[in-house]
């Protein structure tokens, strides 16, 4: 068994000067990511205007699945036209980690 986690920072845009104007982008953004079959979270900078990092986890049983589908979430992410992706954060946990 293989989990992947992937946390993304992401810039908003200037007019989520609030946060009920930062969720009206972070809920879709979560909503079409649950899409994939995943957790899916907003993990940090909850307090920030203009900023969210929402973590994704993914669970299976090859290695290679569990970075095909980060790899996919990741370009969905990054293609949003309304979010700036800033960095991703990646980490592929295995049976053998301790």
């Amino acid at each position: 068994m293989y989990t992947g986690t992937a946390v993304f920072d992401m810039l908003l845009p200037g007019d989520s000067r609030s946060l009920k104007a930062k969720r009206a982008y972070v809920r879709p953004l979560v909503a079409y990511l649950r899409k994939f079959e995943v957790s899916v979270a907003e993990v940090g900078a909850l307090d920030l205007h203009g900023r969210a990092q929402v973590g994704v986890a993914v669970v299976a049983s090859e290695a290679a699945h569990v970075r095909e589908v980060l790899d996919t979430i990741e370009r969905a992410v990054a293609g949003r036209p309304e979010i700036e992706l800033l960095s991703v954060r990646r980490r592929l946990h295995g049976d053998d980690d301790e």
